[in-house]
């Protein structure tokens, strides 16, 4: 799926978070993304979807969401809890 360069690490979340087989966390990262499931391999497309969305890219832009900034824009992008922002929340309430 190409990590980054595509949407493999978010299909990789899903897989892992959820227990969903392959073709199950591609639609359901494509639908959440607004992109055709062949569009999740596509370098050019997702970094202006990643981009649009502040989910992280491989070579950001200054003033772009990256680290935690990007995970908690994943978590909210995808409807998922991600540990280490549930944790960061925690810590700074």
């Amino acid at each position: 799926m190409g990590g980054m360069r595509g949407a493999g690490d978010l299909v990789a979340r899903m897989q892992m978070s959820k227990g969903m087989r392959i073709e199950e966390a591609k639609a359901y990262v494509a639908k959440k993304l607004s992109v055709g499931i062949e569009d999740l391999t596509d370098p050019f497309i997702m970094n202006e979807v990643r981009t649009d969305l502040g989910i992280g890219v491989m070579t950001p832009l200054p003033g772009s969401p990256k680290g935690i900034e990007a995970k908690f824009n994943i978590a909210r992008v995808l409807d998922i809890d991600i540990s280490c922002v549930k944790r960061f929340i925690k810590r700074t309430s």
